[in-house]
Protein backbone atom coordinates (compact mmCIF):
# COMPACT_ATOMS: atom_id res chain seq x y z
CA UNK A 1 0.00 0.00 0.00
CA UNK A 2 1.75 3.39 -1.00
CA UNK A 3 1.77 5.97 1.74
CA UNK A 4 1.40 9.71 2.11
CA UNK A 5 4.86 11.29 2.47
CA UNK A 6 5.55 11.50 6.55
CA UNK A 7 5.16 15.23 8.08
CA UNK A 8 8.80 15.76 9.53
CA UNK A 9 9.98 19.42 9.24
CA UNK A 10 12.34 19.47 6.01
CA UNK A 11 15.38 21.42 6.90
CA UNK A 12 15.58 22.43 3.49
CA UNK A 13 12.09 25.06 4.00
CA UNK A 14 12.80 28.07 1.88
CA UNK A 15 11.69 31.08 3.57
CA UNK A 16 11.95 32.97 0.87
CA UNK A 17 9.32 31.20 -1.31
CA UNK A 18 6.03 32.24 -1.63
CA UNK A 19 3.49 30.46 0.44
CA UNK A 20 -0.62 30.72 0.63
CA UNK A 21 -0.93 32.74 3.96
CA UNK A 22 -2.37 29.53 6.17
CA UNK A 23 0.95 27.43 5.62
CA UNK A 24 3.33 29.57 6.96
CA UNK A 25 2.75 29.47 10.79
CA UNK A 26 3.94 26.02 11.82
CA UNK A 27 6.78 23.52 10.48
CA UNK A 28 4.01 21.27 10.20
CA UNK A 29 2.22 23.29 8.06
CA UNK A 30 4.55 24.50 6.25
CA UNK A 31 6.23 20.82 5.03
CA UNK A 32 2.00 19.56 4.35
CA UNK A 33 1.61 22.35 2.48
CA UNK A 34 4.97 21.82 0.20
CA UNK A 35 4.88 18.28 -0.31
CA UNK A 36 1.04 17.25 0.24
CA UNK A 37 -1.80 19.66 0.37
CA UNK A 38 -3.68 19.94 -3.19
CA UNK A 39 -1.85 17.12 -4.91
CA UNK A 40 -3.37 14.23 -6.77
CA UNK A 41 -4.19 11.22 -3.87
CA UNK A 42 -5.81 8.23 -5.48
CA UNK A 43 -6.41 4.95 -4.15
CA UNK A 44 -9.22 4.09 -1.69
CA UNK A 45 -7.42 3.01 1.37
CA UNK A 46 -5.71 6.98 0.67
CA UNK A 47 -8.77 8.62 0.20
CA UNK A 48 -10.16 6.97 2.46
CA UNK A 49 -7.55 8.03 5.14
CA UNK A 50 -7.66 11.95 4.20
CA UNK A 51 -11.59 11.67 4.48
CA UNK A 52 -11.18 10.31 7.55
CA UNK A 53 -8.81 12.69 8.71
CA UNK A 54 -11.15 15.60 7.62
CA UNK A 55 -13.85 14.62 9.49
CA UNK A 56 -12.11 14.18 12.74
CA UNK A 57 -10.67 17.92 12.31
CA UNK A 58 -14.18 19.43 12.00
CA UNK A 59 -14.32 22.19 14.81
CA UNK A 60 -10.31 21.42 15.35
CA UNK A 61 -7.31 23.09 14.36
CA UNK A 62 -5.98 21.03 11.05
CA UNK A 63 -2.78 21.78 12.77
CA UNK A 64 -3.85 19.16 15.97
CA UNK A 65 -5.15 16.27 12.89
CA UNK A 66 -1.29 16.71 11.52
CA UNK A 67 0.57 15.73 15.02
CA UNK A 68 -1.63 12.92 15.98
CA UNK A 69 -1.91 11.85 11.96
CA UNK A 70 0.83 9.08 12.79
CA UNK A 71 -1.16 7.84 15.87
CA UNK A 72 -4.66 7.81 13.41
CA UNK A 73 -2.89 5.75 11.37
CA UNK A 74 -1.63 3.39 13.94
CA UNK A 75 -5.07 3.33 15.79
CA UNK A 76 -6.72 2.75 12.59
CA UNK A 77 -5.13 -0.02 10.86
CA UNK A 78 -3.28 2.29 8.57
CA UNK A 79 -6.54 3.35 7.06
CA UNK A 80 -6.83 -0.29 5.63
CA UNK A 81 -10.52 -0.38 4.37
CA UNK A 82 -11.40 -3.20 4.92
CA UNK A 83 -10.29 -3.50 8.33
CA UNK A 84 -11.46 -0.31 9.40
CA UNK A 85 -14.73 -2.06 8.45
CA UNK A 86 -14.00 -5.19 10.85
CA UNK A 87 -13.78 -2.70 13.39
CA UNK A 88 -16.29 -3.45 16.56
CA UNK A 89 -17.24 -2.11 20.02
CA UNK A 90 -14.37 -3.33 21.24
CA UNK A 91 -12.51 -1.35 19.01
CA UNK A 92 -14.46 1.67 19.64
CA UNK A 93 -13.71 1.74 23.36
CA UNK A 94 -9.74 1.12 22.56
CA UNK A 95 -10.12 4.15 20.79
CA UNK A 96 -11.83 6.28 23.08
CA UNK A 97 -9.62 4.82 25.65
CA UNK A 98 -6.35 6.45 22.89
CA UNK A 99 -5.15 9.70 23.77
CA UNK A 100 -2.79 9.52 20.57
CA UNK A 101 -6.11 10.45 18.34
CA UNK A 102 -9.08 12.58 18.89
CA UNK A 103 -11.81 10.95 21.19
CA UNK A 104 -14.79 11.88 19.81
CA UNK A 105 -17.50 9.12 19.69
CA UNK A 106 -19.69 10.49 16.98
CA UNK A 107 -16.06 10.68 14.54
CA UNK A 108 -15.31 7.14 15.92
CA UNK A 109 -18.29 5.80 14.88
CA UNK A 110 -18.47 7.67 11.50
CA UNK A 111 -15.37 6.42 10.66
CA UNK A 112 -15.69 2.71 11.20
CA UNK A 113 -19.13 3.44 9.45
CA UNK A 114 -17.44 5.19 6.16
CA UNK A 115 -15.39 2.48 5.96
CA UNK A 116 -18.20 -0.56 5.77
CA UNK A 117 -19.80 2.23 3.35
CA UNK A 118 -16.39 2.37 1.42
CA UNK A 119 -17.05 -0.96 0.90
CA UNK A 120 -20.17 -1.46 -0.72
CA UNK A 121 -19.00 1.11 -3.37
CA UNK A 122 -18.75 -0.15 -6.60
CA UNK A 123 -15.66 0.84 -8.21
CA UNK A 124 -14.50 2.40 -4.61
CA UNK A 125 -14.41 5.61 -3.09
CA UNK A 126 -11.23 7.16 -4.73
CA UNK A 127 -13.44 6.39 -8.48
CA UNK A 128 -16.31 8.47 -6.41
CA UNK A 129 -14.88 11.06 -5.05
CA UNK A 130 -12.64 12.10 -8.18
CA UNK A 131 -15.49 12.78 -10.57
CA UNK A 132 -15.96 15.79 -8.99
CA UNK A 133 -12.58 16.88 -9.78
CA UNK A 134 -12.75 20.42 -10.83
CA UNK A 135 -9.55 21.02 -12.39
CA UNK A 136 -10.70 24.31 -14.13
CA UNK A 137 -11.40 26.13 -10.57
CA UNK A 138 -11.42 29.65 -10.30
CA UNK A 139 -7.29 30.67 -9.25
CA UNK A 140 -7.53 32.13 -5.90
CA UNK A 141 -5.94 35.56 -5.46
CA UNK A 142 -6.28 35.82 -1.64
CA UNK A 143 -7.39 33.44 0.91
CA UNK A 144 -10.75 35.67 1.29
CA UNK A 145 -11.29 33.97 -2.46
CA UNK A 146 -11.16 30.52 -1.25
CA UNK A 147 -14.67 29.20 -0.53
CA UNK A 148 -15.82 27.22 2.44
CA UNK A 149 -18.16 25.22 -0.08
CA UNK A 150 -18.81 24.94 -3.62
CA UNK A 151 -21.88 23.98 -5.70
CA UNK A 152 -19.33 20.48 -6.56
CA UNK A 153 -18.70 19.57 -2.64
CA UNK A 154 -22.40 20.45 -1.85
CA UNK A 155 -22.79 17.39 -5.00
CA UNK A 156 -20.39 15.48 -3.49
CA UNK A 157 -21.32 15.64 0.31
CA UNK A 158 -25.05 14.36 -0.83
CA UNK A 159 -23.49 11.44 -2.87
CA UNK A 160 -21.40 10.27 -0.41
CA UNK A 161 -24.15 10.40 2.26
CA UNK A 162 -26.69 8.90 -0.19
CA UNK A 163 -24.04 5.83 0.29
CA UNK A 164 -24.10 5.58 3.85
CA UNK A 165 -21.05 7.72 4.87
CA UNK A 166 -20.97 10.46 7.88
CA UNK A 167 -19.62 13.69 9.21
CA UNK A 168 -19.15 14.61 5.12
CA UNK A 169 -20.78 18.04 5.34
CA UNK A 170 -20.15 20.37 2.32
CA UNK A 171 -17.37 21.90 4.19
CA UNK A 172 -15.68 18.80 4.67
CA UNK A 173 -16.35 17.66 1.20
CA UNK A 174 -14.54 20.45 0.13
CA UNK A 175 -11.80 20.45 2.60
CA UNK A 176 -11.32 16.86 0.69
CA UNK A 177 -11.30 18.23 -2.50
CA UNK A 178 -8.37 20.54 -1.66
CA UNK A 179 -6.17 18.07 0.11
CA UNK A 180 -6.04 15.63 -2.40
CA UNK A 181 -6.12 17.93 -5.56
CA UNK A 182 -10.09 17.88 -6.87
CA UNK A 183 -9.37 22.02 -6.82
CA UNK A 184 -6.20 23.74 -7.08
CA UNK A 185 -6.55 26.28 -3.91
CA UNK A 186 -3.26 27.41 -4.22
CA UNK A 187 -2.86 30.97 -4.29
CA UNK A 188 -2.06 32.99 -7.51
CA UNK A 189 1.96 33.91 -6.24
CA UNK A 190 2.22 30.88 -4.33
CA UNK A 191 4.92 28.78 -5.57
CA UNK A 192 3.22 25.13 -5.16
CA UNK A 193 0.45 26.49 -7.66
CA UNK A 194 2.67 26.39 -10.80
CA UNK A 195 4.04 22.66 -9.99
CA UNK A 196 0.28 21.42 -10.28
CA UNK A 197 -0.47 23.02 -13.19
Amino acid sequence: MSRAPELVPSTLVNPELIRCGWATSAPDYIVYHDEEWGRPVRGDDLVYERLTLEAFQSGLSWLTILRKRENFRKAFAGFSIEAVAAFGEQDVERLLADAGIVRNRSKIEAAIANARAAIELAGGVSELVWRYADPSSPVPASLADVPATTPASKALAKELKRHGFRFVGPTTAYALMQAIGLVNDHLAECWVRGRLA
